[in-house]
């Protein structure tokens, strides 16, 4: 028996994902003039694979060697964007990729958040029988 999560599928998990990448790339946007603050970033691919059961490889032994895309990451998949452009001040903020990350997460939200309305009226169409 499947539940209404297996049905919902990846999207659930992306919308929570977008939502929270959301809001790293606003917090970025509003310290743009703050001296030292360091942009960061979540690495939405290697998140969404996580979340799906997908996650790197496991290692048994402290000699191993992570592999997968959650090798080397943050704490939550959160990562610190190395600027092209370092400011004098220590700030790592790039308005203009700040803003370009943000409108394309946006949209990307918007497609997910489209694509699970579109599954859970398939879902209520099925319960109603027509």
């Amino acid at each position: 028996m499947t539940s209404i999560r297996d049905h919902l599928g990846v999207h659930a998990s992306a919308l929570q994902l977008r939502e929270q990448r959301t809001e790293i790339l606003a917090s970025n946007i509003a310290n743009a003039a703050t001296p030292g603050f360091k942009a960061r970033d979540l690495n939405f691919a290697a998140e969404l694979e996580k979340a799906g059961g997908m996650g790197p490889m496991n290692t048994s032994h402290a000699r191993h060697i992570p592999t997968g895309a959650g090798a080397g990451a943050g704490a939550g998949g959160l990562s610190y964007r190395v600027p092209t452009n370092p400011s004098l001040d220590g700030n790592t903020v790039e308005l203009a990729v700040e803003q370009m990350e943000f409108s394309e997460n946006a949209l990307r939200y918007q497609t997910s958040l489209t694509l699970l309305n579109r599954k859970i009226t398939g879902l209520m169409t099925a319960i109603k029988g027509e």
